[in-house]
């Protein structure tokens, strides 16, 4: 490791490998931990949403079901190397892009989540600045005249305090993540649970509620809105898909990650999300449209310690995923850009960044949503999955040099600290995936953003990496050293 003590530009104590007695996660923590991240309004929003468009209940469950399960499976490809080497993303990914090149892709992840971190603040600020009207009097007289950029001024102070809330658990660390999410979950599964309850019994039973014919009413109809919104789904963990080592390096074993993982993501997101799609299919039995957004409904109930207890709801569920999901991740990927920064200051900055775009326009209807905010990200974060995966797993057969991972005159230097092989991958995966939205004869490639990309990159990055090792093995007569396999 001397050669880690030489290039300080490259770590920080966030981003070196955590100390083996520091590796503490176990089974239930990541599962707490995606109950956690899956019982928010966010997740609400993407299955009420299919609702809005026109899919049956049961429809937009089998979406959710089969994008999550797709999504699983870079989730879990990717938490492999962070347990086995105890390494955040932004470090993971300096072995297929470059000591410095990892930079690029940091920065996308680290944007994503901002805008994320944006969107769960405006539905917790949402929530906030409802719960005031409800126990301060005079609040919706005087706090909810004039607007600016989209928001009164109760809309702001309120969105500015769940806001701060979200700092302040950052600035208490990774361990006050964890037991936050070992409570936060199980009690937002119970809150949801009483809300499904509340639409059964105001719809009167489960018949009407899934008897809810949708307005889908041919397959090709089905068809055109099924591909993006089983993109979309793709796209709501694509982000987690990326970051993962930043939890799965505190696993215990990977044992623990992995079924932790398994049994938390899959069965919970598709639980919370049926509660949502038969919330809002009884939402149209009982008001006549369909209501996407739960803090509008929760508004209607009319009974104020109703109100009450389901916009706290709201806001712990939100809060829990902010913190874990939309903070942890840009807080590591900023170390890469900035080594000398704090874990706590690169969530700061996420925070602020979360301001400056303006989440909350992002949430006007389920179109911009689903098909412009999912589908257009997805195509950015795809490609990177793709050749994280194709480098650690095809490429490099799980096999790291950890200590070269830091250092600028390494395995992983490259052309000046850029592996140009990724960059490309990168670049293709990208071009493919979004050229539909500027040449509608390509527009199906847009549909599948996600798929169209991981597989354009993957493809290119291996030709590519395969193409350089046989011209350095045609070129060099010193024999390749095997990497170190370090890690567990």
């Amino acid at each position: 490791m001397a050669a880690m003590e030489n290039d300080s530009r490259l770590m920080n104590p966030d981003l070196l490998p955590v100390p083996a007695e520091k590796q503490t996660w176990n089974m239930y923590n990541y599962a707490a931990l995606w109950i956690g991240m899956s019982h928010n309004v966010a997740t609400y929003l993407l299955a009420a949403g299919f609702i809005a468009l026109g899919m049956t209940w049961w429809e937009a469950i089998l979406t959710i079901v089969l994008g999550n399960l797709i999504v699983l499976i870079p989730i879990l490809l990717n938490s492999n190397p962070g347990t086995k080497y105890r390494i955040p993303f932004p470090v993971l990914a300096r072995a297929s892009f470059g000591v410095y090149g990892a930079t690029i892709p940091s920065i996308l992840r680290g944007l994503v989540a901002a805008g994320w971190f944006g969107i769960n603040a405006a539905i917790g600020g949402s929530a906030v600045n409802s719960l005031f009207g409800l126990i301060i009097p005079g609040w919706n007289h005087w706090a909810q005249h004039g607007t600016f950029v989209g928001l009164t001024l109760g809309g702001w102070i309120a969105f500015l305090l769940f806001w701060f809330l979200n700092v302040w658990v950052i600035y208490h660390g990774m361990d006050a993540v964890r037991r936050f999410e070992n409570w936060a979950g199980p009690l937002v599964l119970i809150l949801g649970l009483l809300l499904l309850f509340w639409a059964h019994h105001a719809a009167h039973g489960w018949g009407p509620m899934i008897n809810e014919k949708g307005s889908l009413h041919t397959f090709s109809q089905f068809f055109v809105v099924f591909i993006p919104s089983l993109t979309g789904v793709i796209a709501f963990w694509s982000t987690l898909s990326l970051n993962i080592p930043d939890f799965t390096r505190f696993s215990r074993s990977q044992k623990d990650q992995l079924w932790g993982q398994t049994l938390g993501l899959p069965t919970t997101m598709t639980l919370f999300s049926l509660i949502g799609i038969l919330v809002t299919s009884a939402s149209i039995v009982i008001y006549g449209k369909a209501i996407w957004d739960p803090v509008s409904l929760i508004m209607m109930f009319k009974n104020p310690l109703t109100e009450v207890i389901g916009l706290g709801a709201v806001i712990i569920a939100t809060l829990s995923v902010n913190v874990a999901a939309n903070i942890v991740a840009p807080a590591y990927d900023l170390s890469q850009i900035f080594p000398r920064m704090t874990f706590e200051r690169g969530g700061l900055i996420t925070a602020i960044i979360g301001i400056l775009m303006f989440p909350w326009l992002l949430l006007s209807n389920p179109h911009i949503y689903i098909f412009s905010w999912l589908g257009i990200y997805s195509g950015f974060l795809g490609p990177i999955a793709a050749i994280l995966i194709a480098d650690y797993w095809v490429y490099r057969k799980k096999i790291l040099n950890v200590a070269d991972l830091y250092h600028t005159h390494g395995d992983y230097t490259y052309t000046g600290g850029y592996n140009l092989n990724g960059m490309i991958a990168m670049a293709a995966g990208i071009l493919i995936a979004l050229i539909g939205l500027a040449v509608p004869a390509l527009k199906w490639l847009f549909s599948y953003a996600w798929f169209s990309g991981f597989a354009a990159s993957f493809i290119v990055y291996l030709i590519l990496m395969n193409r350089s090792q046989a011209s350095l093995a045609t070129t060099e007569s010193t024999p390749v050293i095997a990497l170190d396999r370090g890690g567990q």
